[in-house]
């Protein structure tokens, strides 16, 4: 008896990790020149990310040369895989680039624009057996990380240094006893707390929540964000606060770093 031929391939809805390029300006001149700085400033951070470009902060009757915007993040070795636009903002359409979901995105207070945390896009070790994500997760993290399930208690604490490459998400908030070592990176949707050396990657804040913030014991980092706003070890930290205990906090569109009394 013949069996049915094993289906070879599925055709799927589904969500994509990326990081959005939100263009607040369309003077590409002055886009241009803001780009290459943040790309000469840590040119690691972003090489190789998946990137749609969200034009829906432009005025209506504006426009970008969208061919030329491709180039320039092609250029600095990022990967643009499509537009978010309005309706009204046909000219969108004349890049050779897919329309995606023109959905609005979440608005956190603040008025700062939903998080684009930042991903490596190197290869990363594979994660312990006992951190493996269970078929519940209600997010599938991008490769290399490591996925908490929503179904667990909301503030996950790993117990371990975390090595270079290794990446930990938690919905909700994250504790690292120990350790994080340049080229780790850790996100959380809520606080991250480190205590041990912060000397890689740290997000918090990684859906929006503007609220959240960042505490570590030694403060070393290559980068720190809160809801998608950023800052890197290449434009200096506070003297008061490097090798310190330190927190990280959001007011408006700017970072506050800031010495953390433990006493």
């Amino acid at each position: 008896m013949s069996r049915a031929p094993t289906t070879a391939f599925e055709l799927r809805s589904g969500a994509i990790d990326a990081v959005h390029l939100v263009v607040k300006t369309a003077d590409f001149a002055s886009l241009t020149a803001q780009l290459q700085q943040r790309f000469d400033a840590a040119p690691e951070f972003f090489s190789g990310e998946a990137v749609a470009i969200d034009l829906r902060r432009l005025p209506a009757e504006a426009s970008l040369p969208l061919d030329a915007l491709v180039a320039l993040l092609r250029r600095l070795n990022m990967r643009p895989l499509g537009v978010v636009a309005h309706a009204a903002q046909g000219w969108a359409a004349a890049a050779d680039l897919p329309r995606l979901d023109s959905r609005e995105p979440r608005k956190p207070a603040g008025g700062t624009e939903p998080a684009a945390a930042a991903q490596e896009a190197t290869e990363t070790p594979p994660a312990p057996a006992t951190e493996t994500p269970p078929a519940s997760a209600t997010r599938q993290p991008p490769a290399g990380e490591v996925a908490i399930p929503a179904a667990a208690a909301q503030t996950v604490v790993i117990d371990r240094p975390l090595r270079s490459g290794q990446r930990v998400y938690s919905p909700g908030d994250l504790v690292v006893q120990g350790v994080v070592s340049h080229g780790a990176e850790v996100m959380a949707e809520g606080h991250v707390h480190v205590y041990g050396a912060l000397r890689g990657r740290a997000l918090a804040g990684a859906r929006g929540n503007t609220a959240a913030r960042i505490f570590c014991t030694s403060f070393e980092p290559e980068l720190v964000a809160i809801a998608g706003i950023y800052r890197t070890a290449e434009q200096d930290f506070p003297p008061a606060v490097r090798g310190a205990p330190a927190s990280v906090r959001l007011q408006g569109e700017q970072l506050l770093i800031e010495p953390l009394a433990l006493k």
